[in-house]
């Protein structure tokens, strides 16, 4: 049964109840008087529109890939660089992807206000075997760091970050990083980037990379010498990037570092080391998804 004429019917049925009360109107007129305003109600009624969506459809997620090769220090104090691969992975639904330094470690943000966002870290530092050395100086495990970064974000052009980590094995010290990075960018179509650094450690990590423990010294053939800990190294780092096409893109980094303080003077560096860090890099960009 429709609705229209589920409704007559009901009208009829009240209607004709009214009727045998008071057996003074026409049957025909009240047919009519029921049907009429009934029919006209139905067709001016409009059809119901669609519920809007709640919740509209998210931007599509956008990945990007870097991949190159890298020199780096394999460890605090190294006379010269290693070879590495630079792997970079990047995520995102906004218009474009965040700044990252090229130095900076990795995670991810837990906590995100306006421009301060906060969330854990971690990093890798590759051992000092004792052929670094000349076999003459205890070896330094590799070591995996984990602690957090926090970091705020001025404006699109300036950026200050802050990480701390302890060392889970190898040296078993504390490091931390002030950096501040001057940005310029046309969104994801090309970048430039460059800002001061500074590198602090606890005595523990010093005494680890540039020390020489009383029982070493006379067969290394050098002074006793324990470092505390303090202001490790100061320097700058830059990066550049530009899009090819619609998908690929070009990535490219350099680092200078120069030990200071205890680092700077530590005997370990100048007989096997160099008091000048330098890092570079270069990288072919893919991006996906979006």
């Amino acid at each position: 049964m429709g609705p229209l004429a589920g409704f007559l019917r009901s009208c009829i049925v009240t209607n004709m109840k009214l009727l045998s009360r008071a057996r003074r109107v026409p049957l025909a007129i009240v047919l009519i008087w029921v049907a009429v305003p009934a029919a006209a109600q139905e067709s001016a009624a409009p059809d119901p529109a669609p519920a809007p969506d709640a919740t509209p459809a998210k931007p599509p997620m956008r990945t990007r890939i870097t991949l190159g090769p890298q020199t780096a220090p394999r460890y605090p104090g190294a006379d010269n660089g290693s070879l590495f691969p630079y792997i970079n992975v990047e995520r995102t639904r906004r218009p474009y992807y965040d700044f990252e330094a090229p130095d900076e470690s990795g995670g991810f943000n837990l906590f995100r206000s306006g421009g301060f966002s906060f969330g854990p870290s971690y990093d890798l530092q590759g051992s000092r075997r004792r052929s670094d050395t000349d076999r003459r100086l205890h070896r330094v495990g590799f070591t995996v760091e984990l602690g957090a970064a926090a970091q705020y974000l001025f404006n699109p052009n300036f950026r200050v970050r802050g990480e701390v980590r302890k060392g889970l094995s190898g040296h078993k010290g504390v490091v931390g990083i002030l950096s501040a990075d001057y940005i310029r960018r046309d969104a994801d179509n090309w970048l430039f980037s460059v800002g001061p650094r500074l590198t602090f450690s606890d005595a523990k990590l010093q005494r680890a990379y540039f020390g020489v423990t009383q029982a070493e010294a006379p067969t290394a053939n050098l002074p006793a010498y324990s470092p505390g800990g303090g202001l490790q190294a100061a320097g700058a780092a830059g990066s550049a990037m530009r899009r090819i096409g619609d998908r690929w893109g070009l990535y490219g980094y350099a680092k200078y570092d120069r030990l200071v303080g205890d680092a700077a003077d530590s005997p370990v560096v100048a007989t096997f080391g160099s008091r000048n860090q330098i890092s570079a890099g270069l990288g072919l960009m893919y991006t996906f998804g979006g």
